[in-house]
Formats: structure tokens, C-alpha cells, sequence
């Protein structure tokens, strides 16, 4: 099967011998090398590249048939960011697994009846610029571009700089990229444990949680830590370590997800109190109410907690991404196979393009594929071979489904 031979070469693009995990940073040479790749791939397979100046590529192929002419495409595909020591299943497996799906479908001698996209999208960790699924936003045209413009790495590199470091020719409105598309449809590794649960090698979404990411100022006083009296100090990193154990607690509780995951400490220095701790709290409900609750109820007992300390809270929404429900008609025909066997129907709590596509109003579906450890962003997460071609067939199943 091709898919294996591109999982070979692309394996060792970002890979770090030293933790097992990928760094495939938004613009950078690993990624971008990413990229190169996949538009070779595309060549290879005669496919019509289009692109918009912010990386986002899509690569068609485009039957002969006549009757197709102005025909809607269907449109799969994922992308090839990581988080930093990420996994190497999140992204890249879907958009090799695609590849790999038309080519499954030439050898089934398959002419679809209407155009068959294949898409990589740029940061859509947000692992670099702060801003998850950024690549799609752009395209969709549901990021504020003054607010794009303004975006800036943790160097203080701003993205349009960054975009242009890389080659690219940065337009940051909506590109149109995706204006003739029927839908879309996004593989992925799974994100949990539901299908080992299940002992389903295939599943299908039928939501994404919503979900926020959080700025948290701590702001206390400096003071030199062996002379200052414990009674004395205004010191944020406590404030900061008690507001994170009430987000764990408060969490768990709600049946929710809170995740403080990113620290920053001034002046941070091991002999030092510290001035100020800034942290970052990736949060996430079943519903946008209980968000609500459980970041006002975080941000609540973070804030009693700083009156005791003598410090400040400062707290400022990132970014947020509302509930989505996939088209239940497109999941249900996709899920119903031949025969009268189904594939589970899945909620999912990570964010996905496919969640930003379906906001915008592309009807959108995603599968997934069986993760055994149910681990990801980390170096373990993982799919059994025998699980990733199983994607590989849905995925040609899907679309062949869909362009007859």
C-alpha cells in the first residue's frame, strides 16, 4: 500500500531522537519540509494544486467526465503541525491516509462524478502563534485579520513575518479556497480510548466540545527568597499553584477538562520570588454554558485565592471555539455501512479544521481511527498498522460513496 511508503519518508521529518516526539513548528523547516513533501506527493499523482498565500494547499483531482463540469468537490485532509514533542499520528495521518485513499480508488478503477480535494492546513495546534486550527480560520474568514496582523511567537516573531520567512505571501482574509465545496470529510488518530472501548477500528464524529484557552496574569512582588519572611512575601506562584489545583478540582467535578499546560515566571530566578507568573488554561464542557461556569468559577477562586497572597489576577480570552454538531445526515450515511453494520458515532473533546469548516457552514464530517493507548500530543500516541489501513479503506469507501 502507498500509505506505507509515505509514512517512511515522512517519519523523520521533525523527529527528535532524544524524546521520541515531533516538532513540526508552523512555518518552520521541519513543516515546511512537510509541505514540499506533500506537493511533491501531489505531483506524483497528477493532481491540480491551489493554493492561498497563507500555506493552506488544496490539491485536486478532477474526472474527465463531461458531466462534472462545475460539479462541487469532496474535500479530505488534515495537517502536518505538531505540537511541541508531539505524536505523529495527530494530522499527518490523515492527510497521507487520504492520498493513499485516491490512490485505492484508481486502482478500483474508480471515476468519481465530481471533484476529489485533498487539503493540509497550516498551525492547526496553534502551538506557535497562540491561535488553534489558524490555517482554516484564515480560509474560512472566521479570524479577525487585525487581529491576525497582530499575532506574535513567543521570540516576538509576528505571523505575517513569519509567513514570509517561509515563502509564502501572506493574505490574511478568506481566501475562497474552499468556496466549490460540497463537503468535507477529516480522518484522524482518536483522541481517547472510546473505540478501544468499543473494539471498533473505525468511528465517526458526531460533535466537538466547545473550548477556550485562557490567559491567567498572576502579578505579585519580587523579593529575594532567603530574606524575605514567609509572612512577608506577595508572591503570585502561589497564587498561581492554588488556582491550578481548583481548576483540576473544579473540573472533575463538572466532568470537564481544565488544563493549566503553559507557565511563564518572572523574573525566574531559583532565588527570587517572583514578580509575576503567567499561565495559560486550556479548558473545555460538554456545553458553552458549562464553560462559562467553569472558567468563571476558576477564574472566581484564583481571584479570593490573590487576596490572601497580596497579588492580582488578570484574566483574557485567547481565543474560544464554539460547540459543533457534524451533520447528522452526512455522519449517519457515512456511519450506515453495506450489510447493516454501523460504525460508532463519537463525540469528540479536541478541535479539529473540521470543527472551524463546519462553523463556517461546509456540511462536515470526521473518522477516526483506533488509538490503543488513547494518548496524544505526546510521543506515545500511537495506531496499530492493520488500524491505519482500515482508514485508509473507510476513507476510499467514504469518498467513493459520496462522488458516485
Amino acid at each position: 500500500m502507498s500509505f506505507e511508503r509515505m509514512w517512511r519518508d515522512l517519519a523523520p521529518v521533525g523527529h527528535s531522537s532524544a524524546t521520541g516526539g515531533y516538532r513540526r513548528s508552523p512555518f518552520g523547516s521541519a513543516e515546511r519540509e512537510c509541505a514540499a513533501w506533500f506537493e511533491e506527493e501531489c505531483a506524483r499523482r497528477s493532481l491540480d494544486l491551489e493554493r492561498d498565500g497563507n500555506g493552506n494547499v488544496v490539491a485536486w483531482w478532477r474526472p474527465d467526465q463531461a458531466d462534472s463540469a462545475g460539479a462541487a468537490g469532496v474535500v479530505t485532509g488534515s495537517h502536518f503541525d505538531s505540537v511541541h514533542d508531539g505524536g505523529a499520528y495527530d494530522g499527518p495521518l490523515g492527510v497521507l491516509s487520504a492520498l493513499a485513499a485516491l490512490d485505492l480508488l484508481r486502482e478500483r478503477s474508480f471515476t468519481p462524478s465530481r471533484p476529489i480535494g485533498v487539503a493540509s492546513f497550516v498551525e492547526e495546534e496553534g502551538s506557535r502563534f497562540g491561535v488553534a486550527c489558524l490555517g482554516s480560520r484564515l480560509l474560512a474568514g472566521s479570524l479577525d485579520p487585525e487581529r491576525a496582523h497582530e499575532l506574535r511567537d513567543d521570540d516576538g516573531i509576528f505571523l505575517l513575518d513569519a509567513m514570509s520567512s517561509a515563502g509564502l505571501h501572506p493574505s490574511l482574509g478568506s481566501s475562497g479556497l474552499l468556496d466549490d465545496v460540497d463537503c468535507f470529510v477529516e480522518l484522524h488518530v482518536e483522541q481517547g480510548r472510546d473505540l478501544v472501548e468499543r473494539d471498533a477500528a473505525i468511528g465517526v464524529a458526531s460533535a466537538i466540545w466547545p473550548h477556550g484557552r485562557y490567559r491567567f496574569d498572576f502579578i505579585g512582588e519580587a523579593n529575594h527568597a532567603g530574606t524575605t519572611l514567609m509572612e512577608d512575601r506577595h508572591d503570585p506562584m502561589l497564587t498561581y499553584a492554588m488556582t491550578a489545583l481548583a481548576a483540576n478540582k473544579q473540573a472533575r467535578l463538572a466532568g470537564a477538562r481544565a488544563t493549566f499546560g503553559r507557565v511563564d515566571v518572572r523574573p525566574n530566578a531559583t532565588n527570587a520570588v517572583p514578580s509575576e507568573v503567567t499561565a495559560w488554561l486550556d479548558a473545555r464542557a460538554a456545553t458553552s454554558r458549562e464553560l462559562e461556569e467553569l472558567t468563571a468559577e476558576v477564574t472566581r477562586l484564583g481571584t479570593e485565592r490573590a487576596g490572601r497572597d497580596g497579588t492580582r489576577v488578570v484574566v483574557s480570552e485567547e481565543s474560544s471555539s464554539a460547540p459543533v454538531r457534524f451533520d447528522e445526515g452526512l455522519a449517519g450515511r457515512i456511519a450506515t455501512q453495506p450489510g447493516g453494520e454501523s460504525w460508532p458515532v463519537i463525540p469528540t473533546m479536541a478541535g479539529h479544521d473540521a470543527g472551524v469548516l463546519s462553523a463556517a457552514g461546509v456540511p462536515t464530517a470526521m473518522l477516526f481511527v483506533r488509538n490503543p493507548t488513547g494518548v496524544s500530543h505526546s510521543p506515545d500516541e500511537f495506531a496499530e498498522w492493520v488500524d491505519c489501513e482500515a482508514g485508509v479503506v473507510a476513507l476510499a469507501d467514504t469518498l467513493q460513496r459520496l462522488t458516485s
